[in-house]
C-alpha cells in the first residue's frame, strides 16, 4: 500500500549516486532510521529524526517525528531523506511533502544502498579499553 499524498505531489525518488550529488550541492540528510540504527553508522552530517520506534509491539510510529522536523529544519530546507532499505523513509517523505516541505526527496536503496556504493559514512569509535 503506498502512503497518499494529500497536495497530489509526488514522492521523487533518486538513487545514492544523486543523493550523493544533491548532499553535495547543499542538500541535506535526514536519516529517518532509529537511534540504535542510527548510532552504528550513518551517512556523515546527517540529522537523525526516528520516523518509528522499535517497542515490544513491533514498529510504532513517531508521533512527534513532524514536530520534531519542524524544530531541526525550515519549510525551505532541501532535503534527502534516507532509512535503512528506503521504505520508511518513502513514508517519511510523503508526510514531508504533506506538511509542505516541497524539496524533499527520498533516496532510493537507503544506508544499505549507500554503503553498498562505498560512499562515507561515520561509524562509533573502536573501543580501545582493554
Amino acid at each position: 500500500m503506498e502512503p497518499k499524498l494529500s497536495s497530489g505531489a509526488e514522492v521523487v525518488t533518486v538513487d545514492v549516486h544523486a543523493a550523493k550529488d544533491l548532499l553535495h550541492s547543499g542538500y541535506r540528510y535526514l536519516d529517518v532510521r532509529t537511534e540504535e540504527e542510527f548510532e552504528k553508522g550513518h551517512v556523515v552530517d546527517a540529522l537523525n529524526i526516528p520516523y518509528m520506534f522499535i517497542t515490544p509491539e513491533g514498529k510504532v510510529k513517531n508521533p512527534k517525528f513532524m514536530e520534531q522536523v519542524r524544530s531541526a529544519c525550515n519549510k525551505e530546507d532541501r532535503l534527502v531523506v534516507g532509512c535503512q532499505s528506503g521504505v520508511r523513509s518513502v513514508y517519511a517523505t510523503t508526510d514531508l511533502l504533506n506538511a509542505d516541505f516541497k524539496n524533499a526527496c527520498n533516496m532510493g536503496g537507503g544506508y544499505i544502498e549507500w554503503v553498498k556504493n562505498g560512499f562515507a559514512v561515520k561509524k562509533p569509535e573502536p573501543d580501545t579499553e582493554l
